[in-house]
This record gives structure tokens, sequence and C-alpha cells, in this order.
């Protein structure tokens, strides 16, 4: 190994890389490239520079998907780290001392395992159970409870100004047990002899969560704020399912990858398509460095 170092790592690292340079950096690159041309798919395509990304700025479309992207990535990680925080919580620490040790809610792996089912659902499948959850008849199951009470119909996903919430609420209910089971696993990691000790000071539960459980999870928060964003800037899926005409109404609902899709597969504007995808490509990095940056501190040993 001392001899031979540098040719055994070279060995096991020489596949990865390759995969990742041919299936991951080269469609980067390609993207790029396209969306310097006009290509529409059927004749060869002509270099046309930057005209691609200054039509960009001048397109409506795309900045009010850039809006709905920043309320996603402002709503989306907020609500579902909250509610999620709370659930890990009381599944782990949130019920009584026995023992000696904390320990969570009764009936609490039942609860893990109903908040983990929307984790096994495909996106699309979640899609359509929401289609029918928010539909405007008394066949929908919210709408319908409303109109048995005497209620009006709520128009969810016709009306504007509820569209993009709805969506929303769709993509929480549908990440929040994947999080409960990682912020559970930080949890577990936590040693409960700090939590002994907080409580032989007088700590409450809502002292334990705010000055131990959430301090010695920041590095889990700061994995899952991350990711939250990532899926911010996409939920192509369940908008394409579920919203009016793939992104309505009146495009109340639509997203980058939305408009990219309608660019490169309705009008076969590929070139135009490919410098939407490269933008979303850097707002995405963007994202990510920044929020590691800001949110970086130092580390706690326990």
């Amino acid at each position: 190994m001392r001899h031979g170092k540098y040719p055994f790592v070279v060995g096991f690292l020489a596949v990865p890389v390759t995969l990742y340079v041919v299936f991951v950096i080269a469609p980067y690159a390609q993207a790029f490239q396209i969306s310097m041309t006009n290509w529409r798919g059927l004749s060869a395509p002509q270099w046309i520079g930057f005209d691609n990304y200054r039509r960009l700025l001048e397109d409506g479309d795309f900045w009010k998907a850039v809006q709905h992207h920043g309320v996603l990535l402002l709503a989306l990680p907020l609500i579902t780290i909250a509610i999620a925080l709370f659930f890990a919580f009381m599944l782990n620490v949130g019920g009584k001392s026995v023992g000696g040790q904390r320990q969570g809610v009764w009936g609490s792996k039942f609860y893990r395992v109903v908040f983990f089912f929307p984790q096994v659902l495909a996106v699309a499948i979640i899609a359509v159970l929401f289609q029918t959850v928010y539909r405007p008849n008394e066949s929908g199951l919210i709408n319908g409870v409303l109109m048995k009470l005497g209620f009006e119909p709520i128009l969810f996903l016709v009306n504007p100004n509820l569209a993009l919430w709805s969506i929303l609420g769709v993509l929480v209910w549908q990440a929040v047990g994947f999080y409960v089971v990682l912020f559970s696993a930080g949890m577990a990691s936590i040693p409960t002899e700090i939590y002994e000790a907080a409580e032989m000071d007088g700590a409450s539960r809502i002292t334990l969560f705010f000055r131990v459980t959430l301090p010695l999870l920041w590095d889990t928060l700061q994995v899952a704020w991350v990711y939250l964003g990532i899926a911010a800037f996409d939920a192509f899926a369940i908008v394409a399912v579920l919203s009016v005409d793939s992104g309505g109404p009146d495009g109340a609902t639509t997203v980058l990858a939305m408009e990219i899709y309608r660019n490169a597969f309705v009008y076969s504007k590929y070139g135009y398509a490919s410098a939407m995808g490269v933008a979303l490509f850097f707002l995405t990095l963007t994202f990510a460095a920044l929020t590691l940056r800001l949110s970086k501190r130092e580390g706690i040993e326990y």
C-alpha cells in the first residue's frame, strides 16, 4: 500500500468518476452548449450566443415561475422542518421518563410508520390522491364534508390565490415523514445524560427542545434545509398532475421545470428550454452554497 497507494486509489475512483463525468457533467455541458443555439429539434442548431438568456430577462412566465420558487423556498423548508421537528421530538423524547431515560409518546413506533408512509408512494400517485382531496364538488374529501355542513365549496386548485398554497400543502405532506425519520435518527444519537442533567436543573419540555435538542441537531437541520430548497426548485410532478392546465390557472402554479417542459416538448424550443435549465441549475447551486455558508456554525461536541 505504501508503494502502490496512488494506483490503488485511482483504480477505485476511475469507474465512478468516469460514470459521473459521462452522465452528470457531460449533460450539463451539453445543455449549456444547446442554450447558446436556436435548436428546435429538427434542423441543425444555429449559434445565437446569449440571445436566449436576454429573452429570459424579458419573459414574464419565467419571472412568474421564479417568484413561485421564492415562495416555496421560504415556506416549504420552514413549515416542513417545524412540523417534522415537533413530531420527531414527541416521538423520541416527548414522553415520560422511564428508568431515568426519556421516552417518546405512547405508540411512537406506530406513528413513525404512519408518518413515513407517504415516502413509499410515487409522487404522481400522491398528486392523483390529492386530486380527490381537492375536488370542488361533493365527491371531494374536503369539499364533500363542507357541503354537507352547509358551506360553499373551496376551489383549491381553481382559485389563483389558493392554487399555489394548495400545491405547497401537498409538498409538505409528502416531505414531512422523511424528515421525521431524519430528525429522529439525529435525536437518537444525543446522549440521554444530557437530557437527564437538564431535567435535574428543572428544564421543561419546551426548554429541552430549544436549549438542548435544537442546538445539537443543527448540522442535520442544515442538510434538511438544503434538501428542501432543492425540492422547492423542482415540484414538477406535483404541478404537472395536480394543477389546472399544467401550471394554471393563468400560470398561478407554474414552476421553472414546467416552463422548461413546455418550451421543449410543446413549443419545440430546445435552445430556449436549455437556457432555462441552465438558469435553474445556477439558482439551485447558489441557494445551496448560500444556505451552507450562512448557516455555518461551530459544531457542538458531546
